[in-house]
C-alpha cells in the first residue's frame, strides 16, 4: 500500500472514530457509559474474533507469548470509549475529538522523541512543536465557541 493511500485510510479511520463517538455519545446517555462501552467492546470482539478465525495469517507469537506490557494497550481502548462516551454530550463531538487528538499529538511526539515502547526515536522538531501550538489553539477557540452558544 502506498503512503498516500496509507494516509488516506488513517484519515478515513478518525473520520469514523468521529462518527462512533457522536452515535455512542447518544447511546450512553440512553442506557449509561459502562453499558454503551461494553456493547462496543463485545460487537468489536465477536467481529475481530470473525476476521481472526477467517483471514489472519499464522504469527509467530500468540498473545500469551508477548512481552506483557504489550498486551496494557487493550486497557487504554476501555479508558477512550468511556471517556468519550461521557463527554460528547456535554461539550460535542467535535470538541471532544480535537480534544483526543491534542492527546494524541503530544504523547505521539513524546514517544517518537524518545522512542519510547520500541518505537523509533524521531526528534521533536520546531515543525511538530508549532503544529502542537496550532492544534492546542484549534481546541480552545472550539471550545471558547461553543461556551458562547449555551
Amino acid at each position: 500500500m502506498s503512503l498516500i493511500l496509507l494516509l488516506i485510510v488513517v484519515v478515513a479511520a478518525g473520520a469514523v472514530l468521529s462518527v462512533q463517538a457522536a452515535i455512542n455519545g447518544r447511546l450512553g446517555e440512553t442506557v449509561g457509559v459502562l453499558r454503551s462501552s461494553l456493547l462496543t467492546f463485545v460487537v468489536g470482539a465477536v467481529s475481530t474474533a470473525l476476521l481472526i478465525l477467517f483471514f489472519e495469517p499464522a504469527q509467530a507469537m500468540s498473545l500469551l507469548e508477548v512481552p506483557k506490557w504489550q498486551l496494557t494497550g487493550a486497557l487504554f481502548g476501555v479508558v477512550y470509549m468511556m471517556v468519550m462516551v461521557g463527554a460528547v454530550p456535554r461539550v460535542g463531538t467535535a470538541v471532544a475529538t480535537v480534544a483526543v487528538i491534542v492527546g494524541q499529538l503530544g504523547m505521539g511526539m513524546l514517544i517518537d522523541h524518545f522512542g519510547w515502547l520500541g518505537n523509533p526515536a524521531i526528534e521533536l522538531s520546531h515543525g511538530r512543536l508549532l503544529a502542537m501550538v496550532c492544534l492546542a489553539l484549534a481546541l480552545l477557540f472550539m471550545y471558547r465557541s461553543n461556551a458562547r452558544q449555551v
